[in-house]
């Protein structure tokens, strides 16, 4: 038999946690599923510095652990398990997880997004030490320094725009001959002094040290003929793109082309009176903590809001 709850939340990155928060200062009694990555993409984060209440900076992990704690302060309970299905048709929701099923009366989803990575070795090794997905999250630990975006999108434009305002130089690596951005975002790349492109290439490997952990530059291949050459830098970005974890949703809720989940005006509401959405999940313009978290309280007031007016 399926266990119920008045409100569950799936996610524990900064925007499921702040909805805990939030809910449970409500006597709400939320139940969190943390997902299978419990902290999100905080927790591959090194270093925060720019999350507010921490002046001389915070390890993702850390900041996660105290996001949980405090949620768990006013009794949410967090669960180590994923959503691997749900039914929305008809309240209560139905969630399945790896372990039992759940049923709610209002859901918010805090899933969040990934990164979407080139999938080599070297990528791993040095991920959170040089290699990023994130400018607006890393680029000050470049500045002075060379580094390397990769991707021919608009995402690729704006991290290398981004970064030159710290990087001495910005090299965009490309595996076709022409760039798939909009126009007005190449133009601004052209212009741009700073920043260098490199096509038809792919990065082959990425190359560093490891005591400490920092890259020293990336082994490019050239696809027209194989050829390799190395260039000297000092940090990786991807700027290939984010995917919203969003699919075991897909055909319930309304999404745009790339699974992000669309919500009504201001608010988290989604096009299913009961749930809602926050976070990266939903946000594929700022995709930050703080902005996150801002998401996640907006989410809880809207639960609480629905739920005292269904009597609930």
């Amino acid at each position: 038999m399926a266990q119920h709850h008045k409100l569950i939340i799936l996610g524990s990155g900064p925007a499921g946690s702040t909805a805990a928060i939030y809910a449970a200062r409500s006597n709400i009694a939320p139940v969190v599923f943390e997902g299978m990555q419990p902290g999100g993409q905080l927790t591959i984060t090194t270093e925060v510095e720019n999350f507010p209440g921490f002046p001389d900076g915070v390890m993702g992990p850390e900041i996660v652990d105290i996001f949980k704690r405090q949620a768990e302060k006013f009794c949410a309970k967090y669960i180590f398990d994923e959503a691997i299905g749900a039914d929305l048709s008809k309240r209560p929701f139905k969630l399945q997880m790896h372990e039992a099923e759940y049923t709610c009366d209002a859901l918010i989803i805090a899933t969040g997004a990934v990164a979407r990575w080139l999938g080599i070795p070297s990528e791993s090794k040095y991920r959170g030490h040089g290699v990023s997905a994130c400018a607006t999250c890393d680029a000050f630990f470049f500045r002075d320094k060379k580094v390397t975006v990769v991707g021919g999108g608009d995402t690729a434009m704006e991290e290398a725009t981004f970064l030159t305002k710290f990087a001495t130089k910005v090299t965009i690596i490309h595996r076709r001959g022409e760039l798939r951005a909009s126009k007005i975002m190449q133009e601004k790349a052209f212009k741009n002094p700073k920043i260098e492109f490199a096509y038809f290439s792919l990065v082959h490997e990425i190359i560093g040290e490891m005591n400490p952990p920092h890259i020293t530059g990336v082994i490019l291949k050239d696809v027209r003929d194989n050829s390799l050459r190395t260039l000297e830098v000092d940090g990786v970005f991807m700027g290939i793109g984010h995917v919203p974890n969003s699919h075991i949703f897909k055909g319930q809720l309304e999404m745009d082309e790339n699974g992000y989940i669309i919500t009504e005006g201001k608010t988290t509401k989604t096009t299913v009176p009961g749930v809602f959405a926050c976070g990266d999940v939903q946000d594929h313009l700022y995709r930050q903590a703080i902005s996150a978290a801002g998401t996640g309280c907006m989410a809880a007031l809207d639960a609480e809001r629905f739920l005292s007016s269904e009597g609930l």
